[in-house]
């Protein structure tokens, strides 16, 4: 039962580093945390970054290191974004944990500090009263509980939290940063994977680990040991770039119809749009052969588009308007008056 049970979990979760020191790529504040640890003089932290960059695991290997497998439970509390982490559970949950005082002195080879540690994790999600009701909390019993707060945009911490935090950027990892974590996966799990497939994995992830090695899990399940590029793209949900391609050059034709037919068969496909005008977006920034002026009308409509998506807009009608208005811009046919130019 064991080996099935060892099989079946993530690899995320398999490979995490158990250690501050094992973090990958973030060398400011692992040398930070270190001495942190030696000392166990640890303040109020606050960790901000895009995801996949080893904050949740950094939180989660100070908590270890500093008690072990056997006080964790009862000196650390972990709340995610999935808790409900409203006022009423600052005021109660939180507050009740963090008054109870505890004592010092090492255990198990562990320094064991005289204070509890309460992680907030995506606490950019937090609203903007439960962060206020915690203000006191963290002034009141400070001698007694550190908090962490982990977040991808420190602009959605209000000030006072943030001032009263230690604070952390996490950088994204680079693409060499990656390929060498992901090959050590590789020759642990028994994977081939060639250039081209691990220089797209790096490149579909965008700096995100965490999705590199779910990537990287799924695509052996489906396809075996030897995984390719293609596989990798299956696995992602990534458009193919020839797809991409066919939709800028039919908008380059100034043909319409040639335009509608391929946003039609890109909605037949079952692309998601959204991930198209991502795409969409890097080709026309990198495109040498259209000036500042047309990329900028292209990227407004980019914008105009997502947002109507993500108030639940349809589709297939938003798709084929980007066509339309990026034809119009390449082409230098006149502007209509909605268009703000």
């Amino acid at each position: 039962m064991a080996p099935l049970l060892q099989s079946s979990q993530p690899w995320v979760e398999k490979y995490r580093p158990k250690q501050v020191k094992d973090v990958a790529h973030q060398d400011e504040v692992v040398r930070v945390l270190t001495n942190t640890l030696e000392t166990t003089n640890c303040p109020h932290m606050l960790f901000y970054g895009p995801p996949g960059t080893g904050k949740t695991t950094t939180a989660l290997a100070i908590a270890h290191q500093l008690f072990g497998p056997e006080l964790y439970k009862s000196r650390v509390l972990e709340l995610n974004a999935s808790d409900d982490r409203g006022i009423n559970v600052v005021r109660t949950k939180i507050k009740n944990f963090a008054a109870v005082a505890v004592g010092s002195g090492r255990q198990g080879g562990y320094p064991c500090p005289p204070y509890k540690i309460i992680i907030l994790d995506e606490a950019d999600s937090m609203t903007e009263d439960a962060q206020n009701a915690l203000r006191r909390t963290m002034e009141t019993y400070s001698k007694v509980t550190r908090f962490f707060f982990i977040c991808n945009y420190i602009s959605r911490i209000i000030e006072p939290l943030a001032s009263r935090c230690a604070k952390f950027r996490f950088k994204p990892l680079t693409e060499e940063i990656m390929s060498t974590r992901i090959l050590y996966i590789c020759k642990e799990e028994g994977l081939h994977l060639d250039s081209e497939a691990l220089s797209t994995l790096s490149s579909i992830s965008q700096g995100d680990l965490r999705r590199a090695i779910t990537y990287l899990q799924s695509a052996a399940r489906l396809f075996g040991s030897a995984i390719s590029s293609k596989d990798l793209i299956s696995v992602s949900g990534v458009i193919p770039g020839e797809v991409v391609q066919a939709l800028f050059l039919a908008c380059k034709s100034g043909n319409f119809d040639l335009a509608n037919k391929e946003v039609s068969n890109l909605i037949a496909e079952g692309y998601p749009v959204s991930q198209m005008l991502s795409q969409l977006y890097d080709v026309v920034v990198e495109a040498d052969n259209i000036s500042d002026e047309q990329k900028a009308r292209i990227c407004k409509k980019f914008a105009e588009a997502d947002k109507c998506l993500i108030d639940g807009a349809d589709e297939y009608l938003q798709l084929l308007d980007v066509a339309s208005n990026t034809m119009r811009a390449l082409c230098n046919m006149p502007q209509d008056f909605s268009s703000g130019y």
